[in-house]
């Protein structure tokens, strides 16, 4: 397994500065992050996650969202 190293801090303001950009194209698009996107987000920006460890976080989300889902 590979070792997950923190993001640099220029890293992180790279990101949030994408961030930033990628929200407010979807304002104009009509669909606005909602907060806990928003808090999810910046989280893993203070955080300092990597790419690999946020894409595999979103996606154990999706799992038990469709986990629950299904139970219903």
């Amino acid at each position: 397994m590979d070792k997950e190293v923190a993001l640099t801090p220029e890293e992180v303001a790279l990101a949030r500065k994408r961030r930033l950009e990628a929200m407010h194209l979807q304002r104009i698009e009509g669909n606005p992050l909602d907060a806990g996107d928003i808090a999810l987000l910046e989280m893993f920006e203070r955080e300092r996650w990597p790419l690999k460890k946020r894409i595999n976080h979103v996606r154990e989300m999706g799992r038990n969202l469709a986990r629950s889902n299904a139970a219903e």
